[in-house]
């Protein structure tokens, strides 16, 4: 049980901590009243390469277990504590729970708890996040055509469950990381039950859970990184230099004229 308890405190910690330390280099952006114009909030412009150190090495992970033997025995140790040596009844939960820390945020803006962007940002920033992830992750259950512990498939690595639970997870810490980063942490720590359940459920191995893992994480920071861009291509409008609007004011009605200088 020692390598189930490390892989759940790893996967629910780890990725949390590397957030916050990479928040604590971001620096406020010089000119808030364009940004605010524009409707949404561009990201620092900071060295973040330590962010990616961590899903990175859990993507090499992975990998890695496919070829070398050593760490192909661990996946194999841990189904054998997980599953061999204490056969029990699957559950459904991990289905569900998934999607739990990316319907938190919708709950919390409902709540009146605002996170970074508003709903449609970070709606779009979401669904960018999951067709990243399920391009990459689909692709390679494809071409790695691993099997399954259970020997239902061959679509074992990496596990789809676990990587959509973390990019929601991580999709909850960057959305209210600046509110406090107990959601982010709670959001880790569902993500970590999806993938401690897939094994318990006998549906895959150590290493597609931890690949998984850092696919997800990857890919919600990449649609982060991305979608100021791309929302930049897509909503070029030139801003008239004057305009008439109709206002209402003290139970009046009237005409109000902007010129911007």
């Amino acid at each position: 049980m020692k390598n189930i308890i490390l892989l759940y405190f790893t996967l629910s910690t780890l990725s949390g901590n590397a957030q916050i330390h990479g928040d604590t280099l971001q620096n406020k952006t010089a000119f808030p009243i364009c940004e605010e114009f524009a409707g949404f909030k561009s990201p620092p412009e900071t060295n973040r390469f330590k962010e990616w150190i961590i899903p990175g090495a859990m993507i090499a992970y992975g990998f890695a277990t496919l070829h070398l033997d050593p760490l192909t025995d661990l996946s194999e140790d841990t189904e054998d504590e997980i599953w061999v040596d204490d056969p029990h009844h699957t559950t459904h939960i991990d289905n569900y729970l998934q999607f739990v820390p990316a319907l938190a945020v919708y709950g919390l803006n409902f709540a009146g708890i605002h996170g970074e962007h508003n709903l449609l940002d970070c709606t779009l920033i979401y669904a960018l996040s999951n067709v990243i992830m399920g391009i990459t992750v689909f692709s390679l259950k494809n071409i790695t055509h691993e099997q399954r512990p259970d020997g239902s498939d061959y679509y074992s690595f990496p596990s789809g469950h676990t990587a959509e639970a973390f990019a929601s997870a991580e999709f909850l810490m960057q959305e209210y990381k600046k509110v406090s980063v107990w959601y982010g942490i709670g959001g880790y720590a569902v993500a970590s039950s999806v993938a401690y359940l897939r094994m318990y459920n006998n549906k895959h191995w150590l290493n597609d859970v931890v690949a998984g893992a850092g696919f997800g994480i990857v890919s919600t920071r990449l649609a982060y990184l991305l979608y100021p861009e791309m929302k930049k291509i897509f909503s070029r409008t030139p801003v008239p230099e004057s305009m008439l609007m109709p206002c209402y004011q003290n139970n009046c009605f009237g005409i109000a004229f902007v010129h911007v200088f």
